[in-house]
């Protein structure tokens, strides 16, 4: 799986939401939500100093964004794009079948 992020989200990630270089943002399966891939789960994120595992990880600008490997399930062969709306103020996801 690949993890795309534009230059708008990471703006995003490190002024409004305090992620520093070499900082990790996590994105894993949450039960009792919605998503395009995964019936009844949706995608959430969370700032860690160290991932617990490897998996698929970017770095842009020092920030490191991350699925470990037991989330992969999740995705079910798409990748992930990661963007922020302005407009809406509203961090958005796109998931893209391989």
């Amino acid at each position: 799986m690949k993890i795309e992020a534009t230059d708008r989200a990471l703006k995003w990630f490190k002024e409004d939401y305090g992620v520093q270089v070499d900082e990790y943002v996590k994105f894993f399966p949450q039960i009792y939500g919605t998503s395009p891939v995964q019936k009844n789960f949706a995608l959430a994120f969370l700032k860690v100093d160290q991932p617990i595992g490897t998996g698929t990880v970017i770095e842009k600008e020092g920030v490191h964004f991350l699925v470990e490997d037991d989330d992969l399930w999740f995705f079910d062969g798409h990748d992930l794009s990661i963007d922020y709306l302005e407009d809406q103020d509203e961090v958005t996801f796109d998931y893209h079948k391989k």
